[in-house]
């Protein structure tokens, strides 16, 4: 690393916005100064809540800044939604101790994009010096190891050729053929679901609630009330924890503006459900969602539908509608591979992870694979 210089800041403030941003680009709002400021401001990504700030700042011979990682020490494995837990456990169990470890991330958020921030005047090799950085920080701080979460294909492919230990995953994303509308989307799905989608879409239309979208400034404080309700609500039943908390929504709508996109179901005129998507250069992300009351398909109606919807009205190019879930399939989001890299430092440790995501990766292959074949899209006869 002759010639780069590595510093290390325990909050975001500390870099400047501008400075960030000219590396982060403006594609995914989910690396912007914004939301990470966001993040910590108010206390949702913290070292009280266990992720203490240490983002990585490269600088070039000149001592300009080229690049940037959104950077963590962790003492838990809470809040990254790529499960190391095992890998954790069979460490302490040998006598190791596998916490802290250096997170990549953004946190809360299993949103695919770039985590190694370059920018694209930056000398050649950038990316591959930060991940340098990155394995250097781990040795000077008697880290375990690092991990570089929901990276990029480019990201996975550099340092994957640089020794890191590469893991796959799947999510499920909606992409825009070029329709016109709702019904253009439809037409290119098997009759069965179509009739299926048409169903769920009518049933959750007559049940007496209204719907909206509302973006920024648009978004009351009143409204975040009642969507912070709805996200607690979602935690509970699902015997999770709040890590959001209700600060982090205003300052959201605030410093993220437009980009903010909250759908709003009502019920005689008081809001019922939400779901909070953040907008990108061409993608619409879907992240939070809550209701109080049962409504037959409304999570559909509101999480996937309206956001396809939202998508063709704007021009966007796909929709990443969140972790999880295979019935995603049927309503036009097919599986889609998430990326990410971990370098480990002890060598016994890395040798049974690199086995085991061996085998992992080929098992995500297969099930890529097998779930394309569930595809509700149409076959075009040759």
């Amino acid at each position: 690393m002759s010639g780069w210089t590595v510093s290390l800041h325990d909050r975001i403030a500390a870099i400047p916005a501008e400075e960030w941003d000219a590396c982060a680009g403006e594609g995914n709002p989910f690396v912007s100064h914004a939301f990470l400021s966001a993040v910590e401001d108010s206390g949702s990504a913290t070292p009280s809540t266990g992720w203490l700030p240490r983002h990585v700042a490269l600088n070039d011979e000149t001592g300009r800044l080229v690049a940037v990682a959104p950077a963590y020490l962790k003492a838990h494995s809470y809040g990254e939604y790529v499960f190391d837990h095992g890998w954790a456990r069979a460490f302490e169990a040998a006598g190791g101790a596998y916490y802290p470890k250096l997170q990549v991330a953004v946190p809360f958020s299993p949103v695919p994009g770039p985590r190694l921030l370059v920018k694209p005047d930056a000398p050649d090799g950038a990316m591959s010096v930060l991940g340098q950085a990155l394995v250097q920080v781990c040795g000077e701080m008697d880290l375990s190891s690092a991990h570089v979460t929901f990276c990029t294909e480019a990201e996975y492919e550099t340092l994957g050729g640089d020794g890191w230990l590469q893991r796959l995953g799947l999510q499920y994303h909606w992409h825009n053929r070029g329709y016109q509308d709702f019904e253009g989307f439809l037409e290119a799905l098997s009759s069965r679901k179509r009739k299926t989608i048409r169903r769920e879409r009518r049933d959750a239309n007559a049940c007496g609630l209204t719907f909206r979208t509302v973006r920024g400034s648009e978004i009351t404080e009143a409204l975040w009330d009642a969507f912070f309700v709805f996200y607690q609500s979602t935690v509970d039943k699902k015997w999770g924890s709040a890590y959001l908390t209700r600060a982090f929504f205003s300052l959201l709508s605030e410093r993220l503006g437009d980009r903010v996109v909250l759908m709003i179901a009502e019920h005689e005129g008081q809001p019922v459900a939400g779901a909070l998507n953040l907008l990108g250069a061409d993608t619409l992300y879907g992240r939070n969602w809550g209701c109080v009351g049962e409504w037959p398909f409304l999570h559909f109606e509101l999480c996937y539908y309206r956001a396809i919807d939202f998508a063709i009205e704007n021009g966007l190019s796909r929709v990443e509608a969140g972790a999880q879930g295979e019935h995603k399939i049927q309503r036009g989001y097919v599986p889609s591979l998430t990326h990410s890299v971990h370098h480990i430092q002890h060598s016994g440790l890395r040798q049974a992870v690199s086995e085991f995501l061996e085998v992992e990766r080929a098992g995500m292959l297969s099930e890529m694979v097998a779930l394309s074949e569930l595809s509700p899209y149409r076959v075009e006869k040759m």
